[in-house]
C-alpha cells in the first residue's frame, strides 16, 4: 500500500506540471454547419471522418459532409467503428487515412468514435504498434488537425486527453493519456442527440455523472475541477430525466451536453476512480457498454467509499438540494431507478470475479487517486452483489 501511495504521489505531482489545454469549442443548435469552415481554417483538406455504423446509417453524418463540401474539402468515411473501439479498429483507420492521403481528421458519434479517432491519430504520428502507445506521454506529438463532434452527452471524450482501447485476445481495456491527442476542436450540438434512444441517454447521462462525482472524491480534486463538478452534477440531476423521458426536449439535450462537457474537463484533470476501473474490465471482459457498467457500478462503490469520503459527497449532496452523503448515494440509485438502469450484470461469471477484481485495483491503485483503498476481499464482495439473481 505504501508502494501505491508513493506512485501517486509521484503522479499527483506529474499532473502539476503538465498543463492540460482546452479545445476550441463551438457549441449551440446546428453548429454542425461550421464544421467545414472550423476545418478549413485548421488547414484541411482532406478528412478521414471517424464514426460508427449506426451514426452514418442514421443520416448524422450528413449535414457535416455538407459543410466539409461546401468549403471545398473532401473527405472519406470510416465507419467501422466498434462500441467498444479495439486494435483492429485503429489500425485499420490509420491505414485508411495513410492510403486516402488524409490530412485532417474528425470524429463524430459517442466515446467510442472520438477514443477510436484519437487513437488513430496518435499511430498515425507514431507509426507503432497501438499497444506500445499505452500509458501516459508515449505520444507527446502533434496530431494531425482534430475536431470532435460528440453525438451522446456523456463520456466527455471531446475535452479529454485519454482513449481507451480494447484487446479482445485478452479480454482487457487499456487507456492512451497524453495531452497531444486532445482534440483542436470541440462542436457540441444539441440537434445531433435528440430523438438519442432512451437507454442511451440514461447510460451515457450516468456515465457523465461518474465523471463528475470520481473526480470531486478523488485526492487530485482542484478549485477548477470542482467548479466543473459541481456544474455538471447539478445539470445531471436537473436534466437528466427530463432527457430521457422526451428525448425532443432540445433544452434538455443541451444542458446534458453542456455537463458532459464539463465533466470532460474536470475528470481529464483530477481522474477517476474504482468505478471506472471496474467497468474497464467488465467491458473488456463481457463487452458491456461503457456507460451502463458505470451506471450500475456508481451508487454500490460509493457506499463502500463513503467513510473515506463523506465530507465531500456532502458537499454534493448539497449542491443537489440535499443535506448529507447517505441522502445523495441514495439520490444516485433513485436517479438510476428512474432510468431503468439495471442493477445486475448478466453477463458476470462468478468464477471470474477474482480475476476482474485483481485487474481492476491493479488498473486503480497507483493510478488513480481514490479516496481510500479498497482490497481484493473487499472487490469481490462488490461484484457478487452484481451477479443476476
Amino acid at each position: 500500500m505504501l508502494l501505491y501511495k508513493t506512485v501517486v504521489g509521484i503522479n499527483k505531482q506529474l499532473n502539476k506540471i503538465i498543463t492540460i489545454p482546452f479545445p476550441e469549442l463551438e457549441m449551440g443548435v446546428n453548429c454542425i454547419t461550421k464544421a467545414g469552415e472550423l476545418m478549413a481554417s485548421k488547414g484541411a483538406q482532406k478528412v478521414l471522418i471517424v464514426t460508427d455504423a449506426m451514426i452514418h446509417s442514421l443520416g448524422l453524418t450528413t449535414a457535416l459532409c455538407d459543410s466539409l463540401t461546401a468549403q471545398g474539402i473532401e473527405f472519406v468515411i470510416y465507419d467501422e467503428v466498434k462500441p467498444n473501439p479495439t486494435i483492429a479498429n485503429i489500425a485499420v483507420g490509420a491505414d485508411v487515412y495513410k492510403e486516402q492521403q488524409c490530412n485532417a481528421i474528425i470524429a463524430i458519434g459517442g466515446g467510442s468514435p472520438i477514443d477510436c479517432a484519437k487513437a488513430i491519430g496518435a499511430k498515425i504520428v507514431r507509426d507503432r504498434p497501438v499497444r506500445r502507445l499505452a500509458g501516459k506521454l508515449k505520444v507527446r506529438k502533434k496530431l494531425p488537425p482534430f475536431m470532435a463532434i460528440p453525438t451522446t452527452a456523456g463520456t466527455g471524450s471531446e475535452a479529454t486527453v485519454a482513449a481507451v482501447v480494447s484487446d479482445p485476445s485478452a479480454r482487457e481495456k487499456f487507456a492512451i493519456v497524453d495531452p497531444a491527442i486532445l482534440p483542436d476542436l470541440a462542436l457540441i450540438d444539441p440537434t445531433l442527440m435528440v430523438g438519442l434512444p432512451k437507454p442511451i441517454t440514461a447510460a451515457t447521462g450516468m456515465d457523465a455523472l461518474t465523471h463528475a462525482i470520481e473526480s470531486f472524491i478523488g485526492t487530485y480534486h482542484t478549485p477548477l475541477t470542482d467548479k466543473y463538478s459541481t456544474q455538471a452534477t447539478e445539470r445531471i440531476f436537473k436534466y437528466l430525466t427530463t432527457a430521457f423521458e422526451d428525448g425532443n426536449d432540445l433544452e434538455a439535450r443541451e444542458q446534458m451536453a453542456i455537463a458532459s462537457y464539463e465533466a470532460g474537463c474536470a475528470f481529464t484533470r483530477a481522474y477517476v476512480g474504482y468505478v471506472h476501473a471496474f467497468a474497464h474490465q467488465l467491458g473488456g471482459m463481457y463487452n458491456i457498454p461503457h456507460g451502463l457498467a458505470n451506471a450500475v457500478l456508481l451508487p454500490e462503490v460509493l457506499k463502500l467509499l463513503k467513510p473515506y469520503c463523506e465530507k465531500r459527497l456532502q458537499l454534493l449532496a448539497e449542491v443537489i438540494g440535499l443535506d448529507t452523503a447517505e441522502a445523495f448515494i441514495q439520490a444516485v440509485g433513485d436517479l438510476n431507478e428512474k432510468l431503468a438502469i439495471p442493477t445486475s450484470f448478466p453477463e458476470l461469471n462468478a468464477d471470474e470475479i477474482p480475476l476482474i477484481t485483481q485487474r481492476a485495483l491493479a488498473e486503480a491503485h497507483g493510478t488513480y487517486p481514490v479516496p481510500g483503498y479498497l482490497t481484493q476481499q473487499q472487490g469481490e464482495a462488490l461484484l457478487r452483489r452484481f451477479l443476476k439473481g
